[in-house]
Parts: C-alpha cells; structure tokens; sequence
C-alpha cells in the first residue's frame, strides 16, 4: 500500500556530492521512522541513517557522521539524503525504508522498501 521510490544516485568522485531522495506514496503515510540502508555485493544490508517523521529526531551510523545528513519534507512525503567528502567505501545501492516500529537500526524491522539506487565512488 505504500511505495517508496528512490533518485539520485550516480558517479561522483572522492570527495564529491550527491543528494539521494524517496518519494513516499500511499494512503495514510505516517512511519515513525524513515530510514536510509546501503548495500554492497556479497555484505549483509547496513544501517546508513534514519528520522523520526514526526519530530524529524536524526540518527546515523558512525561511518556517515558529519559526512551525510537526513531530511524530510513532510508535504512532499520525501526524505533526502544529502552525502558530502564522499568515499569510494561509500560505493553501493542504496535503499529507502519506512517502519512503524522503534528499532530504527534493524533492516528486518522496517516495513516498506524502496528498490535501490546506485551510487559509486570513484577514486
């Protein structure tokens, strides 16, 4: 019932940016959490960053800290991510998720998923 759809994604080099959006759809959208996985070959999917909807509370794995942010824009339905001083280690696919329960951290946990975006890093 609800679709999340991811854009942005690309080739940048080291140290350059990007700024990663999911639009969010559907009847009654109101997740408590909105958060942000990456995912390389071969590696289990892992926490990149997350916000609360309502109170727009900001969490992030310690890899992103200072480097990317998380943001919301309610009337649109849209999270974004923005990633600055990008590193080839950052190289993935990137996934949109929405979750209704607290975990925040556990990909398992989130309900509605997104179907990914490229992003590559190039040194």
């Amino acid at each position: 019932q609800v679709q999340l759809v991811e854009s942005g994604g690309g080739l940048v080099q080291a140290g350059g940016s990007l700024r990663l959006s999911c639009a969010a759809s559907g009847r009654t959208f109101t997740p408590y959490h909105m958060g942000w996985f990456r995912q390389i070959p071969g590696k289990e999917r892992e926490f990149v960053a997350a916000l609360s909807w309502s109170g727009g509370n900001t969490y992030y794995a310690a890899s992103v800290k200072g480097r990317f942010t998380i943001s919301r824009d309610k009337a649109k339905n849209t999270v974004y991510l923005q990633m600055n001083s990008l590193k080839p280690e950052d190289t993935a696919v990137y996934y949109c998720a929405a979750e209704k329960d607290t975990y925040i951290y556990t990909p398992s946990m989130y309900d509605y998923w997104g179907q990914g975006t490229q992003v590559t890093v190039s040194s």
